[in-house]
């Protein structure tokens, strides 16, 4: 399907008001005025199921407000409505990571998903340039998926509740990213994630001069021996503390 919108503008009479969409309300998402069933989801993001007690069709719906451009069309059944600051006759498409983990939330949950590996990398601009891959941890198995704004979402199984992460503001709302430290211990254990090891190995050099040691150390006491081992081995024992607390 294309993702591609059509502007359009109308008079209408009185008498042809009401008969647009059969309500009012339809006029006013043709002006770009979404529900607050939409605007006050999770990174602006729904599904069709999420909006079955709004619109008796909402699949339908969706479609034609990602035609009339007030939405955009992440992936099946997957739209992003527009931030308030964009105007209804803008043509918008969202930042890659933050569709990602648009995409992401609308299917597994508010801050479930966490923007991971060369994703999160590239949040922190340790990897400078825009990618067209990005990870993002869940803790069930997903395929990888294309979007329809374009780039690949490669998804990792994870215990999401044990990653360190924080919550970070993008231009659709909070989302979950892991932190600095967390981000170089993973792009170090599997630099080979998304295909990218010629992105992921620089940004390790960029991370390893921004973590805090203690905190970098505290996470890989929690790794095995000989993961923490191979992690400090690869970013040399002047930048990590040596802890030798790990009891697995």
């Amino acid at each position: 399907m294309s993702n591609a919108c059509t502007l359009s503008v109308r008079v209408l009479t009185s008498s042809t008001w009401y008969n647009l969409h059969g309500s009012v309300l339809g006029m006013s998402q043709r002006l770009g005025r979404l529900p607050r069933e939409i605007t006050g989801a999770p990174l602006r993001t729904v599904r069709p199921m999420m909006l079955r007690g709004f619109y008796a069709n909402p699949e339908k719906e969706l479609a034609r407000m990602a035609r009339n451009c007030v939405m955009v069309r992440l992936g099946h059944g997957t739209y992003m409505a527009k931030p308030d600051n964009v105007s209804p006759n803008e043509v918008w498409k969202p930042p890659f990571e933050e569709a990602a983990m648009g995409y992401a939330t609308a299917a597994y949950g508010e801050r479930i998903p966490i923007l991971a590996g060369l994703g999160a990398a590239r949040w922190y601009h340790a990897i400078p340039r825009a990618i067209a891959v990005t990870v993002i941890a869940v803790p069930t198995r997903h395929n990888s998926v294309t979007l329809a704004t374009g780039g690949r979402v490669v998804f990792i199984v994870r215990r999401v509740d044990q990653l360190d992460a924080v919550v970070v503001r993008g231009g659709v709302g909070r989302m979950l990213v892991t932190t600095l430290e967390q981000t170089l211990i993973d792009l170090v254990r599997n630099p080979e994630l998304g295909g990218l090891r010629s992105e992921a190995e620089p940004a390790i050099d960029a991370l390893a001069d921004r973590v805090d040691s203690d905190q970098l150390s505290r996470l890989l006491a929690r790794l095995p021996r000989t993961v923490a081992a191979n992690v400090r081995a690869r970013l040399g024992e002047s930048r990590v503390r040596d802890d030798h607390t790990s009891t697995r």
